[in-house]
């Protein structure tokens, strides 16, 4: 193991590019470097399947525990994010009960099905109309205020929060304009929060703040606020650009769409624009002792960084991986990871765009096009996807 040389060392790739247009970077990375060190990142990355899915899989080797990312600063608070074993699973588990697969088929999909209804009601027929900022951001943040138990906020604080939360954990040049956005931000939800308290132990239900305030083994206030805001921070912009993807690829491809709704095969191609552009791009681990990979060593305290936007379009895997193939021959895709941190609003972002949202949408637009697919803009490194949708509704 000593004889093993380091990755090698890249001095060229800037966050810009990777935030701009990481994907040719990646295809380079995965047939030529696929173990890299990467200066400006300070980290290795990883960008093979095989790679990112074997360290997530090893949480003993591969620790959550980083606390040199710039996500401990964000949230000021060690999140369960950061956290392996007991202790993760135990805050984990401490909202489980309002992402339980009955909680969702009973309350909350009915909950997103008002909710989608009521803003596409908002929506002007004829007209181009940005999806991004005027259905897919407030939808995103009006049903998960509701499933977190924070109706209090406005759709655009939610999405605010969110933004400034995923702005910071992201800043890996650890500039200072962004924290100071999360600092706001967290003094905002803070107080929010505090305001809560009370109806929510006077008034238990099934969102997120309620069940972990009124449980019978509470995990510490500090850390009920640090989950709250994970799920805020992680939670809005996983379907707001999911939705978003799944719309530019449908309608960039108009005859898989056709197909789609001939099928009502909304779910698949949810899964299909989560590959082609995953919501969370990049994930960082500790390593806990030495180790190789690929047959470069991987010194202790070194901190990897798996790229499943890269693993979601890996070779090896995918056919035509750069492309948006609704119907492919399989999707193992690692978008919403795997491991013990296995993301645990998965299965209400599936719903809420596959389910809910997408045959929603199109059953009352049914002719609905892309304004113009050269003025849709990508951007994005830890996480990524369109932040704007120009559209003519009809």
């Amino acid at each position: 193991m000593t004889d093993t040389a380091l990755a090698p060392l890249d001095t060229a790739i800037t966050i810009d590019q990777l935030v701009m247009d990481p994907y040719p970077i990646y295809r380079r990375l995965r047939a030529q470097s696929p173990v890299l060190r990467v200066q400006s990142v300070g980290r290795t990355l990883l960008t093979k399947a095989e790679d990112t899915k074997a360290v997530k899989d090893n949480p003993v080797l591969f620790s959550s525990n980083d606390r040199n990312t710039p996500m401990k600063r964000a949230f000021l608070a060690h999140t369960l994010m950061r956290k392996d074993g007991e202790e993760h699973l135990r805050e984990r588990n401490a909202m489980a009960p309002a992402f339980s697969a009955k909680t969702i088929q009973t309350e909350w999909i009915p909950r997103y099905r008002e909710i989608a209804s009521a803003y596409l009601d908002r929506l002007p027929k004829g007209e181009v109309v940005d999806l991004f900022s005027a259905l897919a951001a407030p939808y995103a943040s009006r049903g998960l205020a509701v499933l977190l138990g924070t109706e209090a906020a406005t759709d655009a604080q939610m999405a605010d929060w969110s933004q400034a939360l995923i702005d910071g954990a992201g800043n890996f040049g650890w500039l200072p304009e962004p924290f100071a956005q999360s600092d706001r931000a967290n003094a905002e939800m803070d107080a929010l929060f505090d305001k809560l308290q009370d109806r929510h132990r006077a008034e238990p239900n099934s969102s997120a703040l309620s069940v972990m305030l009124n449980a019978d083994d509470p995990i510490p206030m500090s850390q009920i606020f640090a989950n709250i805001k994970i799920a805020i921070g992680g939670g809005i912009n996983e379907p707001r650009d999911a939705l978003c993807t799944v719309l530019y690829g449908l309608l960039t491809n108009p005859d898989q769409l056709e197909q789609v709704k001939a099928r009502e095969d909304w779910s698949k191609a949810f899964e299909e624009g989560v590959r082609w552009v995953a919501p969370i791009q990049a994930s960082s681990r500790l390593v806990t002792e030495d180790t190789e990979i690929r047959g470069h060593l991987i010194p202790k305290g070194d901190t990897v960084m798996t790229i499943q936007a890269s693993a979601n379009r890996d070779e090896d895997l995918f056919d035509n991986g750069e492309d948006f193939i609704v119907y492919r021959d399989k999707n193992p895709h690692q978008a919403f990871g795997n491991g013990p941190h296995f993301c645990q609003g998965t299965h209400v972002a599936r719903r809420a765009v596959g389910v809910v949202m997408l045959p929603m949408l199109f059953e009352r637009f049914p002719n609905m096009r892309l304004a113009n697919a050269e003025d849709v803009k990508w951007r994005g490194f830890g996480f990524r996807g369109p932040i704007n949708l120009p559209v003519v509704l009809a």
